[in-house]
């Protein structure tokens, strides 16, 4: 996977989390990247009968057990460490806007109490984080075998399919893809709002109502063949070959139709837009994303679209 030059890793100190380092130092070794691992803790207030220097102790236990943690790969790579002070997800956020990292890998929480494996912070990465943030469930394979890839698009601009946010997810699922023998599917869902409107004051509704199904389908197909073309121009012909990819245009809601794919083609990835076509940049997550990433049992590679900016600030 190629085009990271700046990555950072956040510990997870919840969850096991040897493979998720192991595959961010991989992927910094096959980029030639630099590789930063942070762990963030919380602010302490030292009170009676405690030790003044209580938040120092707890930073250096927690730089000690990072250097633990990256001991293996010393060798393999030169990695810095950090360990910061605050909420996690601002402190991360902030960092990413301090040195310019171009991808942030964390270990999902996978929170007991929660169906989901995204915890509160995680999803607050995925909101406000301006960079890329891959989210790798528990032990993490060392190369995925399924790759899902959720794309949107105006139909009534079919270029619009190959720009903006579907580039940046083209690009990102089809060089894993290639690095990792996977297999690529593709997924745009469509939906037909106007169809019921149609069926109640139409003089003729079966007729109008499937004029009009089998219309959009028409703009929602040109959309996805401008896709499939900017995808092989993008990544060039022998490599689109070699991936074969797999598209899927379906009817329905994509907060169901996602998930669902998802699972029937045991997807070991999902890469995903964080902020929906419609959305306001920088202020919240689309509805639709937000209810998908609730239903995943997977690891995800989430971004943003171009021209994102982070409700987060430097203090």
């Amino acid at each position: 996977m190629k085009g990271f030059k700046n990555i950072l890793y956040v510990s997870e100190n919840a969850v096991e989390q040897d493979s998720a380092l192991a595959r961010a130092v991989s992927l910094t070794e096959n980029n030639q990247a630099d590789l930063t691992v942070i762990d963030v803790i919380p602010q302490v207030t030292a009170g009676i009968g405690l030790p003044p220097d209580l938040q120092a102790r707890f930073e250096a236990e927690r730089r000690q057990a990072l250097d633990s943690l990256v001991a293996p790969h010393r060798e393999r790579r030169r990695i810095h460490c950090k360990v910061l002070t605050g909420s996690m997800y601002l402190e991360v956020i902030r960092e990413v806007l301090r040195d310019g990292y171009d991808l942030v890998i964390k270990p999902a929480a996978n929170p007991d109490f929660l169906e989901r494996i995204f915890g509160s912070e995680d999803m607050h990465l995925l909101r406000k984080c301006p960079a890329p943030v891959w989210l790798m469930k528990t032990a993490e394979k060392t190369n995925y075998e399924c790759i899902l890839a959720a794309v949107d698009f105006d139909p009534s601009e079919p270029e619009s399919a190959r720009q903006g946010l579907n580039r940046k997810l083209l690009e990102l699922s089809s060089s894993l893809a290639l690095s990792d023998f996977a297999q690529l599917h593709l997924v745009h869902v469509w939906d037909t709002p106007a169809e019921m409107l149609l069926r109640s004051w139409s003089d003729n509704p079966g007729e109008a109502a499937s004029r009009y199904v089998e219309s959009e389908r028409s703009r929602h197909q040109n959309g996805m063949a401008s896709l499939r073309e900017g995808l092989r121009a993008q990544i060039g012909q022998e490599a689109y070959d070699y991936i074969s990819p797999h598209f899927h245009l379906i009817q329905g809601s994509a907060a169901r139709v996602i998930p669902a794919m998802a699972k029937q083609l045991q997807a070991d990835l999902v890469v995903m837009g964080t902020v929906a076509r419609t959305g306001i940049p920088g202020l919240f997550i689309g509805n639709t994303a937000e209810t998908v990433l609730e239903q995943l049992r997977c690891s995800v590679l989430a971004t943003k679209p171009p021209g994102f900016a982070s409700p987060v600030t430097l203090r």
